[in-house]
């Protein structure tokens, strides 16, 4: 599973061919979630709420492109990273 973005001790992930909706993964220390890129919603697991919000934070900054990786994983094409969050 490529690894998309990494800040603050979050790793984002996003797999190839995955299940709709469209989502990425987050990891950070023992805790995982699954957010939904059209809702910013957690739809899987779970994270402290200030990491949380961290994620919803960069996920909005950078939402449009999130799809466009998401359709790239979905032909199997490479992934690129994404700027952290400031």
């Amino acid at each position: 599973m490529p690894e998309i973005c990494r800040f603050f001790g979050m790793v984002i992930k996003m797999y190839f061919d995955n299940h709709p909706p469209p989502h990425f993964h987050v990891e950070y220390g023992e805790h995982k979630a699954v957010i939904d890129i059209r809702t910013l919603v957690v739809i899987g697991g779970r994270l402290p709420p200030r990491a949380l919000g961290l994620v919803v934070e960069w996920a909005s900054q950078h939402q449009d492109e999130l799809q466009e990786l998401w359709e790239r994983a979905a032909n199997y094409q490479p992934l690129h990273k994404l700027p952290p969050l400031d």
